[in-house]
Order: C-alpha cells, then sequence, then structure tokens
C-alpha cells in the first residue's frame, strides 16, 4: 500500500509499506480522508520521530475485522482516535484524560497519510465512532480537532454573553470562534499576522477583525471600550501570548490553545493576573466524550466545517499540501484535506 513517510516539513515522501496485518482484537480501516493539523508542522516535534507517518485527523471505512471484534462490521463508515486514554487511572477519573499514561503512548499503525490502517483493541474500544448518515468522510475528518477545541472551551468555562477575543485565524482559531459562535458568545473579534485569514473567518463566523495596530486599543475600539471575557491564543509565538494577557478582562479567561516551542520562556505578568482575578487554563488533546460530541455537532451542522476546507489533494500531492500549510507558494490556504485512496 502507499503510505506518505515524513522525514521533516519539506520532505514528505510517497512509498510504498506492507499492509498492515490485523490480530483478533483489531480491524483494518480503509482512509478515505486525512487532515493535515497544524501540529503535523511542528518540525521542532516531529522530526524527533522521523521518519514515519503522521496524520491522525482521519475517517474512513473498515474493510476487515478481527474474529474477536463484535461491536464493528466490515463497510462501517467511522471516525478513529489515534491517542486513547485508560479510562481507568487517577487522571482519567478526574477529568483529565489527556494526561493518561495510555493516551500518550497510543496510537494506529502507521498513520492516517496511509491507504489502511491497523487499529489496535484499546482504539476499538475508546476510539472509534460511528459517522452518521448524510456526513461525508471529510467533514467527519475534521472531529479530531474540534474535539480539542471542545475541550478547550470547556476548561475556559465558556458561556452565552461572553465577549471572545482569538489571537490566531489558522484552523483552530476558526473552529474556536464557531463553535464559540455556536455557544452563544455576544461577540467575537479576532487577529493574525496573515489579514486574510480574519476576513475568511469573518464570512463564517461574524467575527470583527484587528488591523495590525496596538492590539488593546483596538479591542476596545470593536468591543465598546472593553477588554475580552475570554482570550483564546491559538499562535504560540511569545508577542502572541503576551498580547493574550494585555487583552484579557478583569475576572476573565485566557485559554492557552496553541504551545510554543519547549526552549522559549514567556514573562507572565504575574501582578496583573492576581489583582485582576484572572484564570489562565490549558489544554492538550480530546477526551472520547469529546470526540462523540464534537461528530455528533458536525453531523447535525451545529457547527459547519467543510466550508473551511480550502484544498483536497490526493495522497500523491501531500507534499504540495504540506508546502500550502507552511505558508510557502503564496497560496491562500487554511484546510487541506488528503485523499489517501486518489
Amino acid at each position: 500500500m502507499r503510505a506518505a513517510m515524513y522525514y521533516k516539513n519539506s520532505d514528505v515522501r510517497v512509498q510504498e509499506l506492507p499492509e498492515p496485518e490485523i490480530g483478533n482484537d483489531e480491524v483494518l480501516m480503509k482512509v478515505h480522508a486525512s487532515g493535515i493539523c497544524g501540529s503535523d508542522l511542528m518540525e521542532w516535534y516531529r522530526i524527533k520521530t522521523a521518519p514515519r507517518v503522521l496524520g491522525h485527523e482521519v475517517a474512513g471505512e473498515i474493510v476487515q475485522v478481527g474474529n474477536n471484534v463484535k461491536a464493528l462490521q466490515v463497510g462501517q463508515r467511522v471516525v478513529v482516535s489515534h491517542h486513547v486514554p485508560c479510562m481507568e487511572c487517577k487522571y482519567c477519573k478526574e477529568g483529565h484524560e489527556s494526561c493518561c499514561d495510555t493516551l500518550r503512548s497510543t496510537n494506529f499503525d502507521p498513520g492516517g497519510f496511509s491507504e489502511m490502517i491497523r487499529v489496535p483493541e484499546i482504539n476499538i474500544k475508546h476510539g472509534v465512532f460511528p459517522i452518521p448518515e448524510g456526513t461525508s468522510y471529510e467533514a467527519a475528518s475534521m472531529t479530531e480537532p474540534l474535539a480539542c477545541v471542545l475541550r478547550a472551551q470547556r476548561f475556559a468555562n465558556m458561556k452565552p454573553g461572553k465577549t471572545v477575543f482569538v489571537i490566531g485565524s489558522g484552523i483552530s482559531g476558526v473552529l474556536h470562534m464557531k463553535l464559540a459562535r455556536h455557544l452563544g458568545a455576544s461577540r467575537i473579534i479576532a487577529t493574525d499576522l496573515e489579514p486574510w485569514k480574519v476576513r475568511m473567518a469573518g464570512k463564517w463566523t461574524e467575527a470583527s477583525f484587528l488591523s495590525q495596530g496596538e492590539v488593546v486599543e483596538e479591542l476596545r475600539s470593536h468591543n465598546d471600550g472593553c477588554l475580552a471575557d475570554v482570550v483564546i491564543i491559538c499562535a504560540g509565538a511569545p508577542p502572541a501570548v503576551q498580547a493574550g494577557f494585555k487583552s484579557v478582562q478583569r475576572g476573565g479567561t485566557v485559554l492557552l490553545f496553541a504551545p510554543p516551542t519547549p526552549d522559549q520562556e514567556v514573562p507572565l505578568p504575574l501582578f496583573q493576573l492576581w489583582k485582576d482575578e484572572v484564570n489562565v487554563v490549558t489544554s492538550y488533546a480530546g477526551s472520547p466524550e469529546n470526540m462523540r460530541e464534537a461528530l455528533s455537532q458536525i453531523s447535525s451542522d451545529q457547527v459547519q466545517v467543510e466550508d473551511m476546507i480550502t484544498h483536497r489533494l490526493p495522497l500523491a500531492e501531500i507534499q504540495k499540501g504540506f508546502d500550502m500549510m507552511s505558508n510557502k507558494g503564496g497560496e491562500k490556504c487554511l484546510k487541506v484535506i488528503i485523499s489517501p485512496q486518489e
């Protein structure tokens, strides 16, 4: 079978690999849609384990089931999680499934940028979700990123009537805007170093966008002189983080969604955070329950996702997809979906 082997961002090669062989408690899935995630482009992170097959935002069709598998059947359309928790440890029981050691060690084989993947037993138990009728593979492949966003906004205590400021208007930022609108945000304001991204997001989310002026001043001008109740930072660069801390209203929340590189340090305005009773929250990955809810929201059009897909490419052109997502070549690209069967 064909698979895209990642060596570095500028070197993703389509190669022939053996088709995975499944055990009695596993299934084989044909991958129909696999999204390129922003985390796939974090070369400082990915190159440590290269060469490898990436791809974790997947949707496809079960083509073979092990002898002991009773809950799934050939021909079933499913979304599969690559990382799954044990649901039995201290972290899982306290609602921090993303901190589970099992979640951080599990995966399917070899990766979503391949024609077939082997789904292990524990992934079947906690990470396989049937796709409702009428929902496309492409839309279903957006389940994992939406689940991460949904979990993060839960941690941020997102409620109706809140003013939300999103820093970074790539795919994660737009998903945050869409979900915040669905959850009843009264006003959504966004910014990005690429103005076209915010203008595009504004069409879908009714978000206002800031120019490249002074952030606090611009934010107040769009928000009746006030700062934001919830600031969602979807860009890991230190200036973006610092701008986020300046933009939060007293008693508000700053959500750190995008990570900086491990060697980057960002000074915290601790006195301001203390004095203004600002909550600072983080979030990593999504839980099985988040996956179920995200797929339900997608299939019911509560959060529309297909309009964010700007490019669809066959597996043979995956390097082009990585280049576009890395903003090389000047083409305006928000989300690339790879079709391994083409």
